[in-house]
């Protein structure tokens, strides 16, 4: 099973760009063998006040900048007509919600699902993209997974690829992709286990039953606390009110360089007592022989190529 939290729903692209705090990166994606690899790659640094995912404020603070950086990573990965998107975890609010019943028509579990989380919402519920996916299933009901992002958000990242040339059909999230790279190259237990991912602005924690999200949170780097105590109260709350009986893995996967990596590493096995394993896109595809890969590279890549995998399984 694979996750899919698209605001859009379209065919499989060939090509994925992410575009989040600090830098904007694309690859290409190619069949060699029956193998998916990596064809080409490119990363371009934004400098930091002008890209800032954000869930209910603009976006793109300085539309020139992005867009030169953009222009430069479409053209190094053969100038795609046709895009997945992939946006920093703060551009969307993830909810968890249960139906103990689930209408039939597809029509009226969305009109079901938008009237539970319109309460919580930060915006109108008319103002949002809603998408949503069925969950675990349980003898309390059904769940969904469920995001809301902010429409004229949104429409700031699609008309600016528009512009370069490039048409976002799939429009979705990080971390629900890197959990898609992970499912993807086998590396996800059969029990629980957590995924740490950590990107230029902001974190996210996600606990995975299987291939089942059971527990979300995304907060600012620089929010109240550590990340290592943020992730010791998300595995208390897992043990105490989700029924936890230990994560058979944990994994960590980010864009920093590697010795911040390796740190952050230490300190989160410290704390859950458990081996933290490091994510890499690498292991899901391959690379073209003329691309050079190493660890921080593969973080990169990861939720693109979980995209990209993804919207070809569903194909």
């Amino acid at each position: 099973m694979s996750f899919s939290f698209s605001l859009h729903d379209a065919p499989a692209p060939l090509a994925a760009v992410e575009m989040t705090g600090g830098r904007i990166t694309g690859v290409s994606l190619d069949t060699r063998d029956g193998r998916s690899v990596i064809a080409a790659h490119a990363v371009e640094v934004v400098p930091e006040p002008a890209l800032v995912p954000a869930l209910n404020a603009q976006n793109i603070r300085d539309r020139a900048a992005v867009a030169l950086a953009l222009g430069k990573v479409l053209e190094r990965i053969g100038r795609p007509r046709r895009i997945g998107l992939v946006l920093g975890d703060p551009v969307a609010k993830v909810s968890l919600v249960r139906l103990q019943q689930v209408p039939a028509r597809p029509q009226e579990l969305e009109q079901v699902i938008r009237w539970q989380v319109r309460k919580s919402a930060p915006f109108a519920i008319e103002e949002a993209q809603v998408g949503f996916q069925g969950g675990l299933r349980s003898a309390e009901g059904q769940d969904f997974i469920v995001t809301l992002a902010k429409r004229d958000v949104i429409e700031e990242y699609e008309s600016l690829c528009a512009a370069a040339g490039a048409h976002a059909g799939i429009v979705d999230t990080s971390t629900f992709n890197v959990v898609n790279a992970v499912i993807a190259s086998r590396q996800a237990p059969a029990g629980d286990w957590l995924l740490v991912n950590v990107a230029p602005g902001w974190e996210s924690i996600a606990i995975m039953r299987g291939a089942e999200l059971i527990f979300f949170r995304n907060r600012s780097a620089d929010g109240e606390g550590t990340l290592a105590d943020l992730v010791h109260q998300t595995a208390m709350y897992y043990e105490d009110r989700l029924g936890g009986a230990g994560f058979g893995r944990a994994l960590l996967c980010g864009a920093a360089g590697a010795g911040a990596i390796e740190s952050i590493q230490r300190t989160l096995a410290e704390r859950l007592g458990v081996a933290v394993d490091t994510v890499d896109g690498s292991s899901a595809v391959s690379f073209a022989d003329r691309i050079g890969t190493d660890g921080v590279l593969g973080a990169v890549v990861t939720p693109l190529v979980g995209l990209l995998l993804r919207a070809r399984e569903a194909a």
